[in-house]
């Protein structure tokens, strides 16, 4: 039986929402019941091999599961999705639990990781990947190559943060992954923006260009939302009812992220910004006990079910992208590329900051490194980039990168984590 007439070509968006919320919710069911893993890891594993099994049996002639499953996914623009929906409200939500104090304590070395580490990365992972491509039999040009290494360098806020809740960290290497991972997502925007100008566009390469798009886009970004958070502050003071407190908020991230994209300005710093004066600024001034109460149980909803359709979505992408045998290998040995390039702009300001008189235990670039998870964001950026041959292989394997990261890294910091926890990572 065909599946067409039960399946719209043009799902509405509410359809879809409500086929992804079911999913998420029985797959959230069977990992409590069964698996027990981190919730957003156990909806993935579970998707990623219900995705498997249907494309198994594709394979073996009964397509009709397949069509329906694909069909569904195939409607999700997952990069508008992601980039354009829900990562303002995700980076908001991250962002109203970071200790503002314990933030600015650690300014110099997030700040080096969120910007002069990822162009390190990038540079890293490119001048790699250009080489492990040709090896594979895939023919990339060095500019595409760079574009690779400006998407999949950053770590992704939403993985590091809910893998960070479960595996025990200290409250200083906490800190340092989650303030970096909130940082460097809007750094690599910018990045990704400047090459993709001149791989897609034709654009020139210029400096200042690239100088004047970081201001613009970081700089005007963080102004933009310290502006909107101050205002939203002003009104919550004026407001003593957490419903209405808690719409300024849904405003504060909605408009504010929206209005920010319009004016190119970086709507992930911008929302960043407003989270963590509403986080801690809010808290102490401007809310009651019982607004905090329900505030933080809200945006903790939000979180936990915008990060369940999330990772439910990366899982059953995997329907959708051409995978061969040569795809896989070639993304595993990409991980391990990354994960090098990873450690080395990592340890670079670690030792740089050593030598400022900066103490950090022999463990924290091992931790560091390991803790940085690739996630959403890195497919959704490769899913941004223009039909071509070097976009499908570019696709297919940030997916198995991903992929490796959640799974392997995102099962095993924990461990990792509590084997050095007597050594804590130090400022």
């Amino acid at each position: 039986m065909s599946n067409q007439g039960f399946l719209p070509k043009n799902m509405s968006l509410l359809t879809i929402t409500s086929i992804l919320i079911t999913i998420a919710a029985l797959f959230s069911y069977v990992n409590y019941q069964t698996l027990k893993l981190p919730n957003t890891i156990g909806i993935m594993v579970i998707s990623l091999v219900f995705s498997l099994v249907l494309v198994l049996l594709g394979n073996l002639g009964y397509t009709d599961g397949v069509q329906l499953a694909s069909g569904i996914v195939s409607q999700i623009d997952f990069d508008d999705t992601l980039l354009n929906g829900m990562l303002g409200f995700l980076l908001f939500a991250g962002a109203m639990h970071i200790n503002l104090d314990e933030l600015l304590k650690r300014k110099w070395s997030i700040g080096m990781m969120a910007s002069a580490g990822v162009i390190c990365s990038m540079f890293l992972v490119a001048g790699g990947a250009y080489y492990i491509f040709q090896w594979f039999g895939f023919q990339v040009p060095f500019i595409f190559c760079l574009l690779f290494g400006s998407l999949i360098s950053p770590t992704d806020p939403i993985a590091v943060m809910g893998i960070l809740k479960t595996a025990g960290a200290s409250k200083s290497l906490e800190i340092k992954i989650a303030g970096e991972s909130l940082f460097n997502d809007g750094v690599a925007i910018v990045l990704f923006l400047a090459i993709f100008g001149i791989a897609i566009n034709g654009e020139v390469f210029s400096a200042s260009h690239i100088g004047v798009l970081f201001i613009q886009e970081a700089f005007g970004g963080a102004l933009f939302g310290i502006a909107c958070g101050w205002l939203v502050l002003k009104m919550l003071k004026r407001v003593d009812s957490y419903q209405v407190e808690i719409l300024l908020t849904l405003a504060l991230v909605a408009g504010g992220s929206t209005a920010a994209a319009g004016m190119h300005l970086s709507a992930p710093i911008a929302v960043v910004m407003a989270g963590l004066m509403i986080g801690n600024h809010g808290r102490r001034d401007a809310m009651s006990n019982t607004t905090v109460q329900h505030l933080d149980t809200f945006w903790e909803l939000i979180d936990e079910i915008l990060n369940a359709v999330l990772f439910l979505i990366i899982g059953l992408e995997v329907m959708v992208l051409s995978l061969d045998l040569n795809t896989w290998i070639a993304g595993l040995v990409m991980a391990a590329m990354v994960l090098l390039a990873r450690m080395i702009s990592v340890g670079i300001p670690v030792t740089i900051l050593r030598k400022l008189g900066r103490d950090f235990n022999p463990h924290a670039v091992k931790l560091l490194t390991w803790g940085g998870l690739r996630g959403g964001i890195s497919v959704a950026l490769a899913l941004s980039i223009p039909s071509s041959p070097e976009r499908d292989i570019i696709v297919a394997v940030t997916y198995v990168i991903v992929l490796f990261s959640i799974l392997v890294q995102g099962l095993t910091i924990g461990k990792l984590v509590r084997a050095t926890a007597e050594e804590p990572v130090a400022d």
